[in-house]
This record gives C-alpha cells, sequence and structure tokens, in this order.
C-alpha cells in the first residue's frame, strides 16, 4: 500500500513539472516569433529605404544636370545680348553719320567699281576675250602650248556657241605680218570636232568641208572663218572666260 502511495505521488509530481514547463514554453515561443517578426520588417523596410534612397539620388543629379544646362542656355543667351547690344550701338554710330561723309562713301566707291573684264581683255556679252597675237615667230605656239598659256590665265581657248560669238572672235583674228592664223577651242577626237570643255561642235557647217581627223585642231582666220591644221602647228591664240557680272 506504502508503494502505491509513493508510485502516485510521484506521477501526480511529473504531471505537475510537465505542465509548469508546457506553460512556460509558450510566451517564449511568443517573443521568438514576435522577434523574428521585428528583423524581418527591419529586412524589408530597409531594402524599401535604400531603394528610395537611390531614387532620389538619380533623380538630385537629374535636376542638377538640367539645372547646369540651363545655367549654360543661360550664358549663351546672355552672350547674344551682349552681341546685339553692341551691334545696336553700332548702328546707332552709323546713322549718326552726317550726310556728307556718306556722299563721300559713295563716290569712293563708285569710283572703285569693278570691270567685267580685266585690264587687256576685250568684253563682247558674257565674255571676256584675250587675243594673243605675238609678232616673233618663236613666241608662236602649238595648239597644246597656247591651252597651257590660257589655263595659265584662268582660262581657255575660245569656246565658240553663238553666231554673234563666232563673228567676234572672226573679226579679232587680225591679221598682222603675214600672221593670220589663231587658235580657237575646237580640236578633232575620235572623229568629232570637240570643244576644249567636252561638248560637240553643234554648228557643222562652221567647219564644213574640214575632216576631223586625228591631230587636227581648228584656226580662226579673219574673213575667212574656220580651217583645220595640224596640232603641232605654231600660231596665235585667243583665250576666253566668263566675265564678272556687275
Amino acid at each position: 500500500l506504502n508503494v502505491e502511495v509513493e508510485l502516485n505521488s510521484s506521477f501526480s509530481l511529473s504531471d505537475h513539472k510537465c505542465s509548469s514547463c508546457t506553460r512556460s514554453f509558450a510566451p517564449l515561443a511568443v517573443c521568438w516569433l514576435i522577434l523574428l517578426g521585428i528583423i524581418g520588417l527591419r529586412i524589408y523596410f530597409t531594402a524599401v529605404i535604400s531603394e528610395n534612397n537611390a531614387r532620389l539620388t538619380a533623380a538630385e543629379w537629374n535636376l542638377i544636370m538640367i539645372i547646369e544646362k540651363m545655367n549654360a542656355q543661360n550664358q549663351e543667351l546672355e552672350m547674344d545680348k551682349n552681341n546685339l547690344t553692341q551691334q545696336i550701338q553700332n548702328w546707332k554710330k552709323f546713322k549718326g553719320l552726317s550726310t556728307d561723309v556718306i556722299y563721300l562713301l559713295v563716290s569712293v566707291v563708285a569710283e572703285h567699281h569693278c570691270e567685267p573684264c580685266q585690264k587687256g581683255w576685250l568684253t563682247s556679252q558674257s565674255n571676256c576675250y584675250a587675243i594673243i597675237n605675238p609678232t616673233k615667230l618663236e613666241n608662236l605656239r602649238t595648239w597644246e602650248e597656247a591651252q597651257e598659256d590660257c589655263s595659265g590665265k584662268n582660262s581657255d581657248l575660245a569656246v565658240v556657241v553663238t553666231t554673234a560669238e563666232k563673228n567676234f572672235v572672226n573679226a579679232k583674228s587680225w591679221i598682222e605680218k603675214n600672221l593670220k592664223q589663231y587658235w580657237i577651242g575646237l580640236r578633232a577626237v575620235d572623229g568629232i570636232w570637240k570643244w576644249i570643255d567636252g561638248s560637240n561642235l553643234t554648228e557643222t557647217s562652221w567647219m564644213s568641208g574640214q575632216s576631223a581627223t586625228e591631230g587636227s585642231c581648228a584656226v580662226s582666220i579673219q574673213n575667212q572663218g574656220w580651217k583645220s591644221v595640224s596640232c603641232t602647228e605654231k600660231n596665235r591664240w585667243i583665250c576666253q572666260k566668263k566675265a564678272l557680272s556687275v
């Protein structure tokens, strides 16, 4: 009987201890859960704050760039304003010139007006012509040499397009001391009469009866028209270039 009482007492004591352990573990678990929740919230909000800080930093840089760009534009506008102010002041000074001074300037400009052709060149319509007529035989030139001389004068051997130009060139092919032939910019190329600028002779009647054989070039003879001769002959020549528009 005593043994049974002792056993019952032992079981009763053990149940009491287990019940006490269970009651003390529950609050501890709740504390751990709360702590884990706090840690999780801290991690979450830290990430959110970092992301927001990054966005704010990018926005700040964009704002700084915009401000710098606006400052540069303001500086350019200020420079433009200063330039306009200076131009206005210069214009006011110019307007302040007396009428006599303005008339003087106009008269000076009028005295120095540009001629359509430089000195020594003849003007006809929209062209300038240089009649190169050396009297010494050693100064005469072949067709190629004559073209080279014209190139040095920023021109070419004469290219004739209209009847008026042909008549002018023919009239200026002066005869002197039996020297009467003048090179023009026409020569035979592949059996065709071509001008120095690469265009074909359109008025074939101007070279009527003159075959375009290789090595042939055209000369102008006063009162006789044009004639085909060897390009290696030595003759006078006529250079041509466009006149200035005045």
